[in-house]
């Protein structure tokens, strides 16, 4: 086994499979035998898919003897948030709701991945339904902090960022319905990007929100995330090749996003614009009216659309959640059908405006998250607290959400401070591009 191998991205992981110099099958059997030895391995993957994990890794050591790799990830393990279907093995979702639930088929990008050659670690935990940005659980296990155990992760592919920043998967993917990818990618100091809505097939995923769903990469790289994307969609990964910011036009939004800032994260986010400046990129703040009103629908619209995909399941078993999630979906209990179809129609006129104000400029900045993690047992002890703090939590990435574009985010270098770049509708390459540029900028 190569040195520092819980620390390298997964490109160059499958950079020394290429050169011989490390074997499928011990790197998948390190990660798998490293997750069982940890002491927060139980709070970080629901469940282990070893023999499924070590075929894989069987299969991609015998191509990669015979000259044969189907990529450059081919035999580079991965872990699976846990509502991406595994067949013969339970997808429950974070959510007791769903104990025992085994699915007869894989999701389709689980499905892909492995065709790539990606051995599957096993399933992650995350927040239950996905339906929260902190990344607490207590109906199943609260993933730990990269920075303190105690603290929460972020959410809801919670178990997805501590399996990467703990070292127990060179890779992680997890789904963003309202920043679920992004938030604990940014307090876990990694790499996490929000795809188009529709580009990635969600067959086999199981839904929060249809309408926003999206499955991403968290991962320690751009060039990683670039490469896992390409394989989940089914495109050519972006050319990151000369990524430079000399010249590019980045809006800073100032609308909502910078307000009530802790002290770190305006810090950190502050000292990365500085360093994108002194890279070439040219900034301009923007004021616009159409992301404040657009947050001002996603409490009808998202809740609405939630409880309408869970609502008859939470109902029968309602005891079953913690109760400020579940009090989250019944939120939407009463909204009128009328109101919801009302919401989405201002929703495109304001994801129109949006649109067309940001159109000469590369991407838009904010900071990913406003505040940072709180302790758990905070969290546990005072639901007011979780839901306020959940919001805040949630409240950048959903912009990205609500105007219907990708973001990519980065770290800053101050620890759990991240930027999000954002980009149009099915620009990915774009935001990657200019991601590889960003990630030099900052070190």
């Amino acid at each position: 086994m190569i040195d520092h191998w819980q620390e390298l991205s997964a490109t160059a992981l499958g950079e020394a499979i290429e050169k011989g110099r490390l074997c499928p099958v011990a790197l998948t059997e390190a990660f798998l035998d490293a997750t069982e030895a940890h002491a927060m391995g139980p709070r970080i993957y629901a469940r282990l898919t070893r023999a499924r994990a070590l075929d894989a890794a069987a299969g991609a050591r015998g191509r990669a003897r015979a000259g044969m790799r189907r990529g450059p990830l081919d035999g580079v393990p991965v872990s699976w948030k846990d509502l991406f279907d595994t067949a013969g093995t339970a997808t429950e979702s974070g959510s007791a709701l769903l104990a025992g639930r085994v699915p007869d088929t894989d999701a389709t990008v689980l499905a892909r991945l492995e065709g790539a050659g990606l051995p599957c670690l096993g399933k992650t935990h995350m927040t239950e339904l996905a339906f929260s940005g902190l990344g607490l659980n207590p109906m199943t296990a609260s993933p730990p902090w990269r920075h303190d155990p105690d603290h929460v992760s972020g959410g809801s592919s919670s178990g997805a960022a501590a399996s990467v920043a703990w070292g127990l998967a060179p890779a992680a993917i997890g789904s963003d319905t309202g920043g679920s990818v992004r938030t604990p990618a940014a307090w876990n100091d990694l790499v996490g990007l929000k795809t188009t809505s529709g580009r990635i097939p969600l067959t086999g995923a199981v839904p929060l929100a249809p309408r926003f769903d999206t499955v991403g990469p968290l991962t320690r790289t751009v060039q990683d995330a670039a490469l896992l994307t390409a394989l989940l969609d089914g495109s050519k990964p972006a050319d990151l090749r000369g990524a430079s910011l000399a010249g590019t036009r980045l809006a800073v939004l100032e609308t909502v996003a910078l307000d009530d800032l802790d002290p770190a994260q305006a810090s950190g986010f502050e000292q990365a614009l500085t360093r994108l400046e002194a890279a070439g990129a040219r900034l301009t703040r923007l004021r616009l009216d159409a992301v404040a009103a657009a947050l001002d629908l996603a409490g009808l619209i998202y809740t609405a659309e939630t409880y309408g995909t869970w609502g008859t399941v939470i109902e029968t078993m309602p005891e079953r959640m913690f109760p400020p999630v579940r009090e989250r979906f019944r939120a939407g209990r009463d909204h009128k059908a009328a109101d919801y179809i009302a919401g989405w129609q201002e929703l495109d006129r304001l994801r129109a405006r949006y649109a067309e104000a940001v159109a000469g400029f590369d991407a838009v900045l904010v900071p990913t998250v406003a505040i940072m993690p709180p302790r758990i047992d905070a969290l546990e002890g005072d639901h007011d607290l979780f839901t306020r703090l959940n919001l805040l939590a949630l409240r950048n990435t959903r912009i990205g959400n609500l105007m219907g574009g990708c973001a990519l985010t980065l770290p800053t270098g101050t620890p759990a401070a991240g930027i999000s770049l954002m980009a149009p509708p099915m620009a990915e390459a774009r935001v990657l591009r200019l991601g590889a540029a960003a990630e030099a900028a900052l070190g």
